[in-house]
């Protein structure tokens, strides 16, 4: 058997790689009548590089499906890269030094899709490099022809229901980016400010109102205390005169009002954040606009208009001052609502906009969290806790130039919405005519085109209908959904998770996976969250080239679904000496297994030992495995490879295999032994490390299998009949006193394989017994040429059993 000295990761891994998608390992047959698997994976940007972060998330959820594939299901496992939207924009942008405003929507449009589709093809083979196992001929790119057809039949099957409307709504918008976006689209963020005591007047009187927002006082339309305030309940009624600009405003009692902050009173403007907005609906209250789209003040604003909003607050302040109306000003910081994307404070404007009516659907959507199966279960709290808070409809329409169109026309003169008919989805409304040739409404025969385009999460919300071919392929379809698993980090469950579960509850009443897994982040070596402002981004790349993609997925298992783990090269390292301990042991297993032809008379005390605790080793991975607990499986397996396998059972067999006198039997129940072990340990590693498995295996496996890959191979059973308490009980005893010696050995600095004259033991008749069927093994591993039982002045105690031992030499 020609086995190479040593095991090179690089070529192996990238020869495993072609192999498996040359020969189709992966690749889902619809005809298979196995139970299937799925799995729904977030769709990577094509803006950004793969970050270490992706690499664990990617890696956890494919042990999941290289576990579920060895016991035999059908494994339906797509991959995606979402080249949809304002990411894809800005990420064209920079790369080309061309703007969208600079040349025809149709121009830049195609530029983003020749660009994306560059970003996307040298993506792919980093993501190839992490050794994971989806059919790579059922990716998808968000703007696909597929993917621009179902996001537009989901908008027209929505608005059919009632549930897409278009109005004129106060919305969350992003001055810099120039866009409305949704409430899942910002974060909070702490930022300094200033907190200012501005005077109002009701009725000559002062009235100090306090806030960070000075430059909306033209937008000023209400004045608001708590009820239960005594200081506030004179006011009841009256009006208060707005400083500058000289419009009165009614002073209402509201319990959102905090008594606590600032003088107690707050003015109410159109719109400083969401309790305005809140305000302005409750009270009905009149709006008036002083910010622009692009983050300008308004005419309304008066002799400030055209100022940029920070430039207008510090006009503003002084001119207050100047006035005398100003009467302190306090250094804060306060919370403050940003757009995720670009870290804009978000401010909110009334704009005509396509939203998706959900609102009234929060205690559907609660049931549905409560439905699912969490992993780890304390997640499902994030979920429910956004559903809790919502405050908007879903507003699904930017104001960009790349994405997928909205399906719609409108007519030039009664403004009748006019929608595509589905088979002639995907549809580009300014390039395409609208199915129809007069408004039925008024008559007029001239349509214009929407010129929006869909939030790209309106999009991604339908990535199992993607994948499976909703409204497409029905049978395939019924198939699939709802699929079985949803892997997502903790940070966007209330982005793409909850925005899933919304269209999977409205176009099919179900929610769209039965299981749902949560990975943590990756963390610097100082447990510091990683992120490019501090330079602390690790690229997985480089830890492949540096320690290979086994080692690098060896790591990613380290830590639970939901715990944060660091990235340390020691646990790369780690990953890098399992790999060459693997190779090193199972090179001297399938050497020794040469010629062998898998037959054995009666097994050995020791070799039953290991297949006793192999066994128990198979429930355990196959559990944890089917629990999502990959860790623990690595742990586990890791452990009785290192320790009971290669440390104990290796060393106790050598003799046999290498010594005639101890006889064929005996021989052969070890090679059985072996056999076994190995195989199993090799595929309970497959997952963990495909790559050094599958070298491994087409060593010697695969032929006496018949399996041209040890990914496609059956799952280890466990034999509930190997399993003997009283066996491991013996084998227990015999390592315990194979430990001691050892130890005893290294502490008079004696080689492990120096001659012993006699071991003598005191221990009781029951274990004398059962160390007496192990003393072949027990003198050969030990070489020791008697072992004896009796009392004795002892020089040795074994720590699990506290034997007594006397060793003479």
């Amino acid at each position: 058997m020609d086995i190479p000295k040593r095991y090179d990761a690089k070529e192996a891994e990238r020869k495993w790689q072609v192999f498996w998608e040359t020969e189709g390992i992966y690749k889902f047959n619809p005809a298979d009548k196995n139970p299937i698997y799925s799995l729904d994976t977030p769709p990577p940007t094509v803006s950004g590089e793969m970050h270490i972060g992706h690499a664990m998330a990617y890696i956890q959820a494919d042990t999941i499906m290289r576990f579920q594939r060895m016991l035999g299901k059908s494994i339906f496992y797509p991959f995606g890269f979402d080249d949809n939207g304002l990411a894809t924009e800005l990420y064209v942008e920079k790369k080309t030094g061309k703007l969208a405003e600079e040349m025809s929507r149709h121009e830049f449009v195609e530029l983003c899709l020749k660009e994306s589709e560059l970003a996307e093809k040298r993506l792919l083979e980093d993501w190839k490099s992490l050794g994971i196992s989806p059919d790579w001929d059922m990716s998808y790119r968000t703007t696909n022809e597929w993917c621009r057809k179902t996001s537009q039949r989901s908008f027209i099957h929505l608005y059919k229901k009632g549930r897409a409307y278009r109005k004129y709504e106060p919305t969350v918008w992003c001055p810099k980016c120039g866009t409305a976006i949704a409430q899942v689209e910002t974060e909070d963020k702490i930022l300094p400010s200033t907190l200012y005591d501005i005077t109002f007047n009701v009725e000559g009187e002062d009235l100090l109102i306090a806030t960070s927002r000075p430059e909306l006082l033209p937008a000023c339309v209400s004045v608001f205390y708590h009820p239960t305030d005594e200081r506030c309940k004179r006011y009841a009624g009256k009006k208060a005169k707005v400083p500058l600009f000289g419009h009165e405003v009614p002073i209402m009692a509201d319990e959102k009002a905090d008594p606590e902050s600032g003088t107690g009173i707050v003015m109410c403007c159109t719109a400083g954040d969401s309790t305005d907005v809140e305000w302005w609906k409750t009270h009905n209250l009149p709006w008036i606009s002083v910010i622009d789209e692009r983050g300008k003040m308004s005419a309304e604003a008066g002799k400030y208009a055209g100022l940029r909003i920070k430039n207008a607050r510090k006009a503003i302040v002084e001119d207050l001052a100047e006035q005398g109306l100003l009467n302190d000003k306090v250094d804060i910081s306060h919370t403050v609502n940003v757009h995720e994307r670009c870290g804009t404070a978000v401010e909110y404007i009334m704009t005509k906009q396509w939203f998706i009516k959900y609102l009234d659907l929060k205690d559907l959507f609660l049931e549905a969290g409560a439905k699912l199966n969490w992993y780890p279960p304390y997640m499902q709290s994030r979920y429910d806790n956004w559903v809790k808070g919502l405050k908007w409809d879903w507003c699904i329409s930017r104001q960009r130039y790349y994405g997928i169109s909205f399906p719609v026309w409108y007519c030039e003169d009664c403004e009748f919405e006019v929608i595509a008919d589905e088979k002639d989805l995907p549809v580009v409304p300014s390039e395409d005519a609208p199915p129809i040739d007069k408004c039925p409404k008024c008559g007029c025969d001239r349509f214009k085109p929407e010129l929006d385009v869909l939030d790209t999460w309106a999009t991604s919300s339908l990535t199992p209908q993607i994948a499976a071919k909703w409204q497409e392929d029905d049978s395939l379809f019924n198939r699939i959904y709802p699929m079985s698993l949803r892997s997502n980090g903790h940070d966007i469950i209330t982005f793409w998770l909850f925005n899933t579960v919304v269209k999977g509850l409205l176009h099919e009443d179900e929610i769209p996976w039965k299981d749902v897994i949560i990975n943590g982040f990756v963390l610097d070596p100082k447990r510091e969250k990683m992120s490019k402002s501090k330079g602390n981004i690790i690229k997985p790349q480089v830890s492949i080239e540096r320690y290979s993609g086994d080692a690098l997925r060896f790591w990613a298992c380290s830590a639970k679904l939901g715990d944060d783990l660091p990235y340390e090269d020691k646990e790369l390292r780690r990953g890098v000496k399992m790999i060459n301990k693997l190779w090193n042991a199972s090179k001297f297993t399938l050497l020794h297994l040469d010629g062998y032809d898998l037959k054995f008379d009666e097994l050995e005390i020791t070799d039953r030992w290991l297949l006793s605790k192999l066994n128990r080793l198979i429930g355990v991975c196959t559990d944890s495995f089917n629990d999502y607990e990959f860790s623990n499986v690595k742990k586990t397996l890791e452990n009785f490879f290192w320790h009971t396998f290669c440390d104990v059972y290796l060393e106790i067999v050598k003799d046999r295999l290498y010594t005639p006198e101890r006889g064929e039997e005996a021989k052969r129940s070890a090679q059985y032994t072996l056999y076994v072990a190995l195989l199993a340990m090799l595929k309970m590693m497959a997952p963990i490390m495909p790559h050094i498995t599958e070298e491994i295996y087409h060593v010697y496996f695969a032929e006496k299998e018949n399996c041209k890959s040890i990914h496609i191979s059956k799952w280890p059973e466990l034999v509930g009949s190997m399993i003997d308490e009283t066996v491991e009980e013996t084998g227990d005893k015999a390592e315990d006193v194979i430990s001691a010696v050892r130890k005893y050995k290294t502490l008079n600095k004696k080689a492990l394989n120096a001659q012993i004259s006699r071991i003598l033991i005191n221990c009781d008749k029951e274990t004398e017994v059962q160390l007496e069927s192990t003393c072949a093994d027990l003198k050969a591993t030990l070489h020791a040429d008697v072992i004896e039982f009796g009392d004795a002045e002892d020089n040795i105690i074994t720590e699990k059993y506290e034997f007594k031992l006397r060793v003479d030499w």
